[in-house]
């Protein structure tokens, strides 16, 4: 919330007392049509609950019809109420969509489109947007996004039957012919998330030395709430990019099984310690960034997805003496979806082999719930 509140605070709490008198109004008037959205509640509940539809978000905006949703290796957290996002809040932030209305000024979609939608709201035209990072959009205020509630925004979740797009030129992204909506879905982050820690390192590293190892730490514990999606995505990616030696430590058997069908050396975070440094890490271990620092190699790339500890505990001797490079972040999303979406279309990336349940979205109280309770990897609802 800190961060949230770094700037546009009154923006922000515009939106709040919008949405909460929207809700009440539509109570007691029904001033609108209503629609049904998924709701985490306290205490691991999903349940569909009555919204009022979104209103066309301006002359720039777009009304969209969520076609595929996919599970984000956030939401067990979130809905298990382990997560600092208060709770109760629409859930999803990860979809395909058909466009149902849009703006006046609106030109690279219409009605009728199959789109994919970002997960962070961004305008398109901020400095920081047309510097490509479109997750620090600065028309709006800071994580504005779908899917988080009051941390994101109050934007609702893609678990619904409609979705408001502030910026359609600049957010929605046309689903290419002969990408199915299911596998596209995560498109919307976890597969640009797991992009972004390779893309920026691994050509040069490849061209040093085509055999140089990329080592992805996921789960150092067994039971990691966060679903195991992304290190199975950054396997695929680093492939995709020409990596030829990909070892994927996850303390989860059924994770290292499924590396391990995908063809990656799959290990536990155990046999790191008898293990030569790489010099390319991914961390999306969750809290572990210790020992990825030191499973990176002398002027090595420590890429972490970071954590939901307020403070992490890092090597920082062992750094200066390696020369190792550790980069912290978030996606940005909006600007990556082009380049992972022509590795979808060339046929050399494949997120549907990471999906472990395929359901119809009525179902999705029940099938989430089984997903956050059972250890799912990547659950992908769909709706016609």
């Amino acid at each position: 919330m800190r961060l949230a509140l770094e700037r546009d605070g009154t923006q922000r709490l515009q939106r709040l007392v919008h949405a909460a008198g929207d809700r009440g109004s539509q109570r007691l008037r029904r001033t609108r049509p209503s629609m049904r959205a998924l709701t985490a509640a306290p205490g691991g509940h999903l349940r569909w609950s009555d919204a009022p539809a979104p209103l066309l978000p301006g002359p720039q905006g777009a009304i969209v019809h969520p076609i595929a949703v996919s599970t984000c290796d956030l939401d067990c957290p979130l809905v298990l109420g382990a997560t600092q996002f208060p709770l109760p809040l629409h859930l999803g932030h990860e979809c395909v969509a058909e466009v149902l209305a849009v703006g006046e000024q609106v030109t690279t979609v219409r009605v009728g489109d199959r789109v994919i939608v970002p997960f962070q709201i961004n305008c398109g035209v901020c400095s920081a947007c047309l510097a490509g990072h479109t997750g620090n959009c600065v028309s709006v205020p800071p994580v504005s996004m779908y899917g988080f509630g009051l941390t994101g925004g109050h934007w609702g979740g893609a678990f619904s039957d409609e979705l408001a797009v502030p910026y359609a030129d600049a957010m929605l992204v046309p689903l290419p012919d002969g990408i199915e909506p299911a596998a596209a879905a995560s498109v919307a982050d976890n597969v640009c998330d797991a992009y972004r820690h390779l893309a920026p390192h691994l050509p040069g590293l490849l061209a040093a030395d085509p055999d140089a190892e990329v080592l992805i730490l996921a789960a150092t514990r067994p039971r990691l709430l966060f679903s195991g999606s992304l290190p199975l995505y950054t396997g695929l990616i680093a492939r995709a990019l020409g990596a030829r030696n990909v070892q994927l430590a996850d303390s989860r058997p059924h994770i290292r099984a499924h590396a391990e069908r995908l063809g990656f050396c799959a290990l536990h975070p155990r046999a790191l310690r008898r293990r030569r440094p790489a010099p390319l890490v991914v961390d999306v271990s969750g809290g572990d960034l210790r020992l990825a620092l030191a499973s990176t190699a002398p002027d090595g790339v420590c890429s972490s997805a970071g954590s939901l500890h307020r403070s992490a505990r890092i090597p920082v001797l062992l750094m200066y003496g390696r020369n190792a490079t550790l980069q912290v972040g978030r996606t940005h999303a909006r600007a990556l979806m082009p380049q992972v979406l022509e590795l979808m279309l060339r046929g050399d990336l494949r997120p549907e082999t990471v999906t472990t349940c395929e359901a119809p979205i009525d179902e999705a109280p029940v099938v989430l719930r089984e997903h956050c309770l059972g250890g799912g990897v990547k659950t992908v609802l769909t709706s016609s």
